[in-house]
């Protein structure tokens, strides 16, 4: 029996199981004790540079290669001042991670859940404004985005982890007459790194927390478009017991830190969201070395996606739009799992287009761009395209991109292909007759397999889609648009070159938040 801290989703059971509920998403009305908490933080940042160090070895740690984080609405505003970690400094905190691992590994399942639950009751209570407060100001988020994201969602990661970690401890081999046997669920041999994404608070936290839950020591390399609040979590994580040199926080260049980690006898696994072309180059590096590796490292990776939206002549014209401009371009489509590509019947397509470019002009313009930029000068001079609305980008006070929705005649266009990772919506429209065609197109345009969506009122055709489009997708969703995975509701993960998992429960965390390639969930 362990004791343990009262918070608002969760309860002591025993010593191998707690009880957990998915976080309430706050709604932020005028006169609510949420809304005003949230004020206050958000009046707190304003025009404030908070300075981060890098931490390692406990301590804190400015190198001369000091960088900042803008807001990316307002470049005027240095949200952060920051420093990079020099190789030097990266093996020293390898060094200061690989020293801690013993007494770490040996603490307690018990007692290592207790420290992210404790974490996840303050961002559920008294840290929730100041983390909500970071995401916006930090990262160009919509209070609700911020909330789905580094409020409830972390706050799920945190406790759904303990809770399947406690679980696993608690599954044991068969004993028999003549003898007993027992699991020792330990963690890996030497440190991982953790390698997250400027989109997500949450993902940061999770890439971080969950292998150290489960016994391990890591280094976290945050996005520099999230410093403010990956420090905010890493200090939450401390404030709630856990040991310093469990997690060394580096924020460094990306080519130093990964040549640096991936060079070290002690490299064991990697937990990474990011490019395609990034972790290629880390999973090559970590070929190059593997001779001097004490052992296999686990390399787990999650690297977007070119997600589609499939509308049969069947499906509800409501339900595909709201849909499809949600997925599109809520924060600014900046989410691995966003709908890119709309495949519309021609017979639906005057109605859905109608009522897309009717809601997409009350949209607000907010902040994303470079890369984005291209996409809509191609969109511009491409003979194949066309656009119908939005279009402008402005990057003179902040990065500001209006939703774009482009009609293709040429379902092989780049456009068609390559994430884009921004508010742009491409349509290609197809004749009815041609729906296997269709299908045939989506599973084989790009080399990517996150998510992906079938809008139809038939169940022939839509269990022709699930079975055709097995592969194209790791989360699959019926009538319903292809973003918004809720922790421990829908698993969420790819396949082809969107995600590579080894099945390795040492390195992450038990199911369903390991991500498995081969994964294939099915949402209505």
């Amino acid at each position: 029996m362990w004791r343990a801290l009262r918070g608002r989703g969760w309860r002591c059971l025993h010593h191998a199981s707690i009880q957990v509920t998915n976080e309430p998403i706050l709604e932020f009305k005028p006169g609510s004790p949420e809304r005003a908490a949230l004020q206050k933080a958000l009046a707190e940042l304003k025009g404030r540079t908070e300075a981060i160090p890098c931490v390692v070895g406990g301590e804190e740690v400015w190198t001369s290669a000091v960088r900042y984080q803008l807001s990316p609405f307002n470049h005027a505003h240095k949200v952060a001042k920051f420093c990079y970690a020099d190789k030097d400094l990266i093996n020293k905190a390898i060094n200061a991670a690989v020293a801690a691992r013993k007494e770490w590994d040996l603490k307690p399942i018990q007692d290592r859940a207790q420290i992210f639950l404790k974490a996840a009751d303050m961002l559920s209570g008294p840290r929730r404004a100041e983390l909500l407060a970071k995401t916006m100001v930090g990262q160009g988020k919509t209070v609700i985005q911020a909330e789905i994201d580094a409020a409830a969602e972390l706050i799920d990661f945190f406790r759904f982890n303990a809770k399947y970690a406690l679980e696993l401890e608690g599954k044991q081999p068969l004993s028999v007459e003549a003898s007993t046997n027992s699991m020792v669920y330990r963690g890996l041999e030497g440190f991982v790194a953790a390698v997250s994404p400027f989109n997500f608070t949450a993902i940061g936290g999770n890439l971080a927390g969950a292998p150290a839950l489960m016994g391990n020591v890591v280094l976290w390399k945050p996005s520099d478009a999230a410093l403010l609040s990956s420090y905010a979590v890493y200090r939450i994580l401390l404030e709630a017991g856990l040991p310093p040199n469990v997690i060394q926080f580096v924020p460094a260049d990306g080519p130093v830190f990964g040549d640096a980690v991936t060079s070290s006898e002690h490299f064991c696994g990697l937990n990474f969201t990011g490019s395609v072309p990034t972790f290629k180059r880390l999973w090559k590096q970590v070929s190059e070395n593997l001779d001097r590796y004490r052992n296999f490292p686990r390399l787990a990776g999650e690297c977007g996606g070119k997600n589609f939206h499939l509308v049969h002549s069947s499906a509800d014209v409501s339900s595909v739009v709201n849909s499809t401009l949600r997925s599109a371009f809520e924060y600014g489509g900046q989410k691995c799992s966003a709908c890119s590509r709309l495949y519309a019947p021609r017979s639906l397509w005057p109605q859905i287009k109608a009522k897309l470019l009717e809601e997409t002009k009350k949209i607000k313009v907010g902040d994303s761009f470079a890369r984005i930029k291209k996409w809509l000068e191609h969109a511009k001079t491409s003979p194949n395209l066309s656009i119908l609305t939005g279009g402008s980008c402005d990057d003179s006070v902040g990065y500001f991109v209006e939703p774009c929705i482009v009609e293709s005649q040429d379902p092989t266009d780049p456009i068609m292909k390559e994430e884009i990772f921004g508010p742009i919506l491409t349509v290609y429209v197809y004749p009815e007759e041609r729906f296997r065609e269709v299908l045939e197109l989506i599973d084989t345009t790009t080399p990517y397999g996150l998510t992906g969506a079938v809008f139809a009122q038939e169940r022939n055709v839509i269990e022709e889609a699930q079975s055709h489009l097995r592969n194209a997708a790791g989360n699959f969703y019926i009538n319903d648009k292809s973003t918004g995975a809720v922790v421990a509701q829908q698993p969420f993960g790819g396949s082809r070159i969107s995600e590579q998992t080894r099945r390795q429960s040492k390195l992450l965390c038990s199911p369903p938040h390991l991500r498995y390639a081969s994964e294939f969930p099915i949402f209505s």
